[in-house]
Formats: structure tokens, sequence, C-alpha cells
């Protein structure tokens, strides 16, 4: 039965292919595939009740951008302890990981709630990723003046080299440095952050939007486990660095009754020419819309921003706004000497904007989402899994590395020949 579906099915592509716009799509394909075990059928043509998705087109020529940012792990959860420097009260909101985004809103409201223990009428905010950009929203809907002191508009930051993905609790923390009761705090930081998100869905721009995500694969699908090495006698307390995945804490079972969970397809629902599929639907967020429009309420309720470097901790007692939110994400490494933030770099490519193929791909090692900003790339090494990327300053990009995604995950889009397995 199974080998008919999967006849079936590579009937109904290749009929469909026959027509211009199937073609069209394609275009580019074949500079990056590679000479593989064998062509692979478009996920635009589906069998039986897969759905119809529209191709992406993955050649070299649609690579736009490649971007590197370092992701502020920082060992015991983000920081969001106060302290005085002189005359001024510094509540700290930093060191999120590859959370930043995804928690921005939780952690805001817990900042701005200390500074409004002490009942200032205004405040400052330095740093503008979005971490801080956020906080200051929140701090001017809770009726406080608010200014914003920065290097650069949240366009020029390590934010927008993000991949832009809902990811609550990816390398949010280490589970030692952190200790048992983090994952109380993160599970009230991501529930509000989900809840903020979603007042974004379907407002013009679309700054937050959900799309379906598939992970396809040749062999069976099985959820990675990490468990201790006892080999691996090392640790982040003996190095200053993680030396094992067991190490890196996971809170995502915490929220999964409101977040889509991923499910297993049916030959006959599987869009792509493998063997197994999943899907779910993924919360993701666009850059220039969704800065454009933190933007527009920060500097329609009043807010001010002024470009300010600073040079240590008692460059903040100068600020004439007495209660100052420090969200200076990696940068508090050496502003702060908070030496337990750990850089984790990350690396994404960008493909021309293709709305029409609202979807995102996990395959082997490459993962790809299409965003009405762009469809992001990431080239990953899931053996390495958490301790990919850790303690590597280097932010310079690399293009070989999306290239090399671009030839791995291109023959799922390839126009001919049957489902494999």
């Amino acid at each position: 039965m199974a080998n008919e579906i999967f006849a079936k099915g590579a009937t109904e592509r290749r009929e469909v292919l026959k027509g211009a716009a199937g073609l069209a799509s394609l275009v580019g394909l074949q500079a990056c595939a590679p000479i593989a075990r064998g062509s692979l059928s478009s996920a635009a043509l589906p069998s039986s009740s897969a759905p119809r998705l529209t191709p992406l087109r993955i050649g070299r020529d649609q690579l736009i951008d490649v971007k590197c940012c370092l992701r502020p792990l920082r060992a015991a959860g983000p920081n969001l302890g106060t302290e005085i420097v002189g005359d001024t009260l510094v509540i700290h909101n930093y060191g999120h990981g590859g959370s930043g985004w995804s928690l921005s809103w939780g952690s805001g409201h817990i900042a701005v709630g200390k500074a409004l223990t002490v009942l200032p009428t205004k405040i400052a905010v330095v740093g503008c990723g979005i971490v801080g950009l956020t906080a200051a929203v929140v701090a001017q809907r809770a009726g406080l003046q608010v200014t914003i002191y920065a290097r650069e508009m949240i366009q020029q930051t390590r934010s927008f080299r993000a991949s832009g993905s809902f990811t609550p609790d990816a390398r949010v923390a280490l589970v030692a440095p952190a200790g048992p009761g983090f994952g109380d705090l993160w599970e009230q930081m991501a529930r509000f952050s989900w809840k903020a998100f979603r007042t974004y869905l379907g407002v013009q721009g679309n700054p937050v939007e959900f799309g379906d995500s598939y992970q396809v694969s040749d062999t069976p699908i099985e959820r990675r486990k990490w468990p201790v090495n006892p080999s691996i006698t090392d640790s982040f307390e003996t190095k200053g660095l993680p030396q094992q995945n067991s190490e890196f804490a996971h809170f995502s079972e915490r929220i999964k009754d409101i977040v889509p969970q991923a499910v297993p397809l049916a030959p006959e629902e599987n869009p792509f020419p493998t063997a197994y599929a999943t899907r779910s639907s993924q919360m993701h967020f666009n850059f220039a819309s969704y800065g454009h429009i933190l933007l527009r309420e920060f500097f329609e309720r009043g807010g001010r921003f002024v470009n300010r470097d600073f040079s240590g901790p008692a460059d903040y007692a100068t600020l004439p706004e007495k209660v100052v939110i420090n969200s200076t994400g990696y940068a508090a490494r050496d502003l702060w000497q908070d030496k337990t933030i750990i850089p984790v770099r990350g690396q994404t490519g960008w493909l021309v904007p293709q709305p029409e193929a609202n979807y995102g791909v996990r395959y082997r090692n490459v993962s790809m989402m299409s965003k009405s900003d762009g469809v992001v790339v990431m080239n990953t090494n899931p053996d390495i899994g958490d301790m990919l990327g850790v303690g590597n300053s280097m932010e310079l990009p690399d293009r070989s590395n999306i290239d090399e995604a671009l030839s791995i995950i291109a023959p799922l889009f390839a126009p001919t020949a049957p489902k494999r397995g």
C-alpha cells in the first residue's frame, strides 16, 4: 500500500512539473545540489492528503546576506538582580543566551517591576537590543518616562543577527549554576512573553507569525537525549565553560500546554520526499516590522534615544535618571566584568523573501524558515548539540558554511523521483 501511495505521489509531481511555473520556481537548484544517492521530489507536488507547499528557491543566487552573532549564555541564567552604583539603582536584564527575543517581554516585566518599587517617574535603559527596547516599552506602559542610552539602535545590534524563532530555553542556563529554582522563574518569563507576542498576531506588517515547521528524515525521527557522560570529569565549575551537553538546562516541557508540539505524519501526509516527517507550528518574528513597531511605540510615548558609550558601572551614576535597567547583553561581560557570560557563536544565511512559502524545514543538520523578511538558513551539527559554538567569540561570517547548507537541503525540492524508504 505504501509503495502505491509513493508511486501515485511521484506521478502527480511529474504532471505538475510540466507547468512552466513549477519549473521556474526550481531555477538555481542544480548549482547547489550535490551528486546524491538519488533525486528527490518537489515539496510543491503533494501525494494524497499532503499539503500543497510552494517549493522554496534554494540556489546560491538567492543568498542576500550572511550574519553572525554572539549569544550571551550566562551560566546561572539571565541576570535580573539589582545593585546600587553611587546614588543610582541598577536593575540588570542581560544574559539570555539564545532566548533574548523569546523571553524579552517576561524579563522586561520583571525588571520594570523592580524599578517601580522605588516609585520613580523616569528611568533609563542602557542598551537598545531586543531586551532593552522591550523593557523600555514595558516601562512606558507602566507610566514612566524613559530614555534609552546606547551606541546603536536595534537594527544595528546583535539582536538583528539572530534567527527569530520562539526558542525560550535555547542555551538559557546551565543546570548546576542556575540551581533548582530557576525553572520557576524561566516559566514565568516564558508564559508572559508568549501571551505578549500573541497580541502582535495579525498586526499590519506581520511582526509576529506562525508557520508550519517540518522535520524530515531518511531514518526514524527520535528525540535527541543527552545523558551525562561519566568519562568527562570536567565541567563549567572547573573550566569556566560547559564540557558536555548534559550541563545545559532545558525547560520546554513546562510550557507544552500552550506551545504547539510536533506530531508524526503518515506517509500520505508527508509533502517531502523522505520516509519520515513531523509537523509543528512555529512562532517566529519578522525583524524589520517588529523593530519598527516597537520603536514607533517608544517614540510616540515620548521616549528619548541618546547615543552614548559606557566604559564601566561608574558611568551609570552620571545619568540624570537614578533608576537604570541595564540591558547590555554580551557587552556586560566586559562592561560589568561578568565573566560567567559565555559567548556562543551563531550564524545565519538569508535568502530573498519568499512569502508564498510560509513554512520551515529541518533536514539533517540544516534548518530553514521562510519569514516575511527573508528565508533564514542555519547549518548546525546535531551531534555536537548545545555545545556548538560555545566559547567561540569570532563574529566574522563564513559563507562556505551556508553554501554547504544549501547543498544539503536543495535535493528536498528537486523535481523528480519517488520518496525514499
